[in-house]
């Protein structure tokens, strides 16, 4: 995070702020802005359209996003490809358990069939995940998210995934301004 934060100040000619204070002040403002901002934008669509364009995972998400964009986890093919794993296994383990008209389980409690749906969904992401080589913690929240419930409609789902895709478009666009090697697609592999 501390190379977006620098390349910003220096694209915004703003090195007297990294001069004159810590650094770990100026990149704990930057984290915090940069949450506030993304969020923000995010749970403001969701007021206007009434659409789940807000949920627990982004959180996360977003952390990655700007703390460690250049980590393969914060790429945008983890970042997309993980979310989208974690929709497909937990709806899917819905359908197995024949939980997709249930209530969530926050609202209904958990049932033997929920805790079915919990745990496969979990690790499918995970072993899916895995073996795509895409891998990104916060859609391990995601299939939970579904499986359990809170968000369960397939048009929910679509929606789901377009916030990710927003996100990672407004976290394309920061650390590309930063002057980061933020990648279009996927990190490059090391070695």
């Amino acid at each position: 995070m501390a190379s977006v934060l620098f390349g910003l100040a220096e694209r915004a000619r703003l090195p007297r702020l990294m001069e004159r204070h810590s650094s770990v002040s100026v990149l704990g403002l930057f984290a915090f802005l940069n949450g506030l901002i993304s969020i923000a934008i995010l749970a403001t669509t969701a007021l206007v359209t009434g659409a789940p364009t807000i949920f627990p995972s982004l959180g996360p998400t977003a952390f990655l996003l700007f703390y460690t964009p250049t980590t393969p986890a914060a790429s945008p093919r983890n970042t997309v490809l993980g979310h989208l794993v974690g929709v497909g296994a937990g709806y899917g383990s819905l359908l197995l358990f024949g939980l997709t008209g249930a209530e969530a389980a926050m609202t209904a409690g958990v049932t033997t069939a929920r805790v079915g749906a919990a745990a496969l969904s979990l690790a499918l992401t995970s072993g899916v995940m895995v073996w795509l080589k895409v891998p990104h913690p916060p859609a391990g929240a995601t299939t939970l998210i579904v499986s359990l419930g809170i968000l369960s409609e397939p048009w929910q789902l679509v929606v789901l995934m377009v916030a990710v895709v927003l996100l990672v478009c407004q976290g394309w666009m920061i650390n590309r301004l930063a002057g980061i090697d933020y990648p279009l697609w996927r990190t490059p592999p090391s070695g």
